[in-house]
């Protein structure tokens, strides 16, 4: 009706013009601004269209959480604008350069006079927006490390309690009860239901993981559900979930749909298992391969034992073959037997020793005997001194010298009358 009345009123404006030729009935910009975005208003086209496009030129504020950008293709390009509240559903982060189909409505920005789209949908052209979300996120934790395997944390190997974070009705809480408990029974079993699928799925799975860290409730924890959709196993995708599981200090193991069922939970978890009956088999061990294998430890260890057994008696018996056990006084008298012969050869080294040193001796004093000067003077021989220098040689001595005489018993005092050399 606002259209039909400014419509009217332009004619109404126009007809005055021409009759009376008054230039001042005109629109303002305003009016005319209002006019045009009245008219892209009421058209039906025009308020539900698909426009496929190039996305260019992308802003985002991040106070308002509205997107601003432009759609364009070879030739030419239109204003777009999406809103916060329809931002907030997209699965995916658009970015320039992304070829997007979108749907909104047409209509004009009053204020600068320019038309746009207000998009209420978008998705990404020739890939699904679960897809591209998936793989941007993928990327993004990825080049942060949450996926190393350097994180990897080894299952025990012998749990004693085991946390399952899946939904209480489905199937999938009955096949892991029933495969653990057969395998392995001495493991106990803590169901943490929650939901799986749906807006608070995934706050649910995280809130329960953190809960089962803090509280140290179990050695393991396998987190998961049974086959879906995409869009029912989003919730495994959500980075909140993802950054816990690779924060949490108990093994995880995911084990979400089937084996071809892929999400982010799996590259985070400690050990990705393909199905959730896989996953049960992967948690505990085998206990009949257990039972086997302990049982052929007991074999093994009978028969060592019995063969140590053997040993030892044999060993025993020989030893008391022995005659010295069975006559301990003939074996004492034999020990005595080889110590008098001991002692006999130790008196007997002994004594050669003891001769052979006393020789030694005799010899050396006879040696020393011959090199003592006193030895020679009592052989009798003198030894000559004047005024205390030795004298050697008759060529030292004149007649009338004083001299001293050395002999074996004392000293003389001499006057030299006369020498002669020979």
């Amino acid at each position: 009706m606002e259209c039909l009345a400014l419509w009217q009123n332009c004619l109404s404006l126009k007809t005055r013009r021409e009759s009376d030729g008054l230039s001042k009935y005109v629109l303002s910009v305003t009016q005319l601004n209002t006019y045009v975005k009245s008219i892209l208003d009421a058209d039906a086209v025009a308020a539900n269209v698909f426009v496929s496009g190039e996305i260019s030129n992308l802003s985002g504020h991040y106070a308002s959480g509205h997107l601003y950008f432009s759609l364009k293709d070879e030739e030419s390009i239109i204003k777009a604008v999406m809103f916060r509240a329809a931002a907030s559903r997209l699965k995916f982060k658009p970015e320039s350069g992304m070829k997007v189909l979108c749907r909104g409505r047409v209509s004009l920005f009053e204020r600068d006079g320019q038309y746009q789209l207000y998009i209420e949908d978008m998705q990404p052209q020739g890939v699904g927006a679960l897809s591209v979300a998936f793989e941007q996120l993928k990327e993004k934790l990825r080049k942060e490390g949450l996926f190393d395997e350097a994180y990897k944390k080894p299952l025990p190997l012998y749990p004693e309690t085991a946390a399952v974070i899946t939904s209480e009705s489905g199937a999938v809480v009955k096949d892991i009860c029933q495969i653990m408990t057969r395998r392995y029974p001495l493991c106990k079993l803590i169901i943490c239901p929650v939901q799986v699928q749906g807006e608070r799925a995934a706050e649910q799975m995280t809130e329960m993981l953190r809960k089962v860290n803090e509280k140290e409730l179990a050695d393991v924890i396998i987190i998961g559900r049974g086959g879906g959709s995409a869009e029912d196993l989003w919730a495994f995708n959500d980075e909140r979930l993802v950054r816990t599981i690779h924060a949490s200090k108990i093994p995880v193991i995911s084990a979400v749909g089937h084996e071809t069922d892929y999400t982010l939970c799996d590259f985070a978890a400690d050990l990705r298992a393909p199905t959730p009956s896989a996953a049960a088999e992967l948690c505990v061990p085998d206990g009949d391969a257990l039972a086997s294998q302990l049982l052929s430890l007991q074999r093994r260890i009978s028969v060592a034992f019995k063969q140590g057994l053997d040993e030892k008696s044999g060993r025993i018996k020989a030893l008391l073959a022995l005659r010295c056990l069975g006559d301990p006084g003939y074996y004492r008298e034999r020990r005595l037997e080889r110590l008098e012969l001991a002692v006999r050869e130790l008196r007997h080294g002994y004594e050669n020793i003891l001769n052979m040193n006393k020789a030694r001796y005799k010899n050396t004093l006879s040696v020393l005997e011959s090199l003592n000067p006193f030895g020679v003077l009592r052989r009798g021989y003198a030894a000559v001194s004047k005024n205390g220098e030795q004298i050697f040689s008759v060529s030292k001595l004149h007649a009338g010298d004083f001299v001293s005489l050395r002999l074996a018993d004392g000293v003389a005092e001499c006057n030299i009358t006369g020498t002669s050399k020979e």
